[in-house]
């Protein structure tokens, strides 16, 4: 089945490629990086049959069955940008291509010396490419847990991520809402992680193709769990609105940093390690000091700006991580 589906991208993106990419490389005059093109092409082609799933699928189930009444197009539109930019941008093949010969100097080098580097398929010779998937994809998410937990710990990271949380009107393209400098600083992670287990590139592309289609599910405006059971295997737009929920998914009871519901995609993790709230509302999202707040003297001052378009939001992003490195976050 992996095979299959490789194979009929490695078709789709020889054709887009070949009619289109390719020509405008040279138009440009960028020639020299044509094999860079190449490689780029396929997340390319990834991420535009993501955005039409999305728009096909999930878009329909925002307008039938919404979890919250849309106050702010404008903050949904947003968020749209965030999503095209990041399904069609270079990040992740920057990150992965760029690691992978850095990483294959260095195996060469240990090799030299009589080191052989780690390959988590070496653990079960023969394993089919779907269950290494398998492996692949839970070994990750695991990685990807604590990854998403330490954002939530740390003063001046919570400064940046705290863009995600932000969005109150949440919506299946909020995903892709963060500032660059925590998908940077994710993607090195996730990539360092992926190349040091053994994952090949073509199976990496799939293995980040699934995680996005799954992280826009949890994050659409829509009613929709999958029970008691099934909360426990998969994470759910319920399950994950409540990691956006005010006051609960980015604080602990004492109303610091913390939060709940921090897995990816396996709720696994929050379970075995008691960070999982399995309440069963559809819940507000947004961050507490967004709200207005009432002074001694009875006036309303209005709560922190977050910004309203992109570069509003990635310049406050900074200004809130070095502010936040420097204090207490209550």
């Amino acid at each position: 089945m992996i095979d299959t589906l490789s194979d009929w991208l490695g078709v789709a993106q020889g054709w887009l490629f070949e009619t289109a990419v390719q020509p405008l490389v040279f138009r440009l005059g960028f020639g020299e990086f044509v094999e860079d093109a190449f490689e780029g092409t396929e997340w390319l082609l990834i991420g535009l049959l993501e955005l039409a799933l999305l728009f096909l699928v999930l878009r329909p189930l925002e307008s039938l069955i919404p979890a919250q009444k849309i106050t702010d197009p404008r903050a949904r539109w947003n968020d749209f940008i965030y999503t095209v930019l990041h399904r069609i941008g270079v990040f992740s093949v920057l990150i992965f291509f760029t690691l992978d010969p850095l990483m294959d100097s260095l195996a060469g080098w240990l090799r030299f010396d009589g080191v052989h580097p780690f390959n988590l398929e070496s653990l079960w010779p023969g394993i089919n490419p779907l269950a290494a998937f398998a492996v692949y994809f839970v070994v990750l998410d695991f990685f990807d847990y604590w990854y998403h937990r330490a954002s939530h710990h740390f003063n001046w990271w919570w400064g940046l991520h705290g863009l995600h949380h932000s969005q109150q009107n949440m919506n299946l393209w909020s995903d892709d809402r963060n500032h660059i400098l925590d998908d940077l600083l994710r993607d090195v992670y996730m990539g360092v992680i992926a190349l040091c287990i053994g994952v090949e590139p073509a199976q990496y592309v799939l293995l980040v193709s699934v995680s996005r289609i799954l992280q826009s599910l949890q994050h659409a405006n829509v009613r929709i769990h999958f029970g008691w059971l099934g909360e426990r295997l998969l994470v759910s737009p319920r399950y994950h609105r409540m990691h956006h929920a005010i006051g609960a998914g980015h604080e602990n009871k004492d109303g610091k940093l913390g939060g709940c519901n921090f897995a990816v995609l396996l709720p696994v993790w929050d379970i075995l390690f008691r960070t999982a709230n399995f309440t069963p509302q559809f819940v507000a999202t947004g961050i507490r000091d967004q709200l207005p707040r009432n002074g001694a003297d009875g006036r309303q001052t209005p709560g922190r700006d977050y910004g309203k378009g992109f570069w509003a939001q990635q310049v406050l992003g900074l200004r809130r991580m070095i502010e936040y490195a420097r204090k207490d976050i209550v």
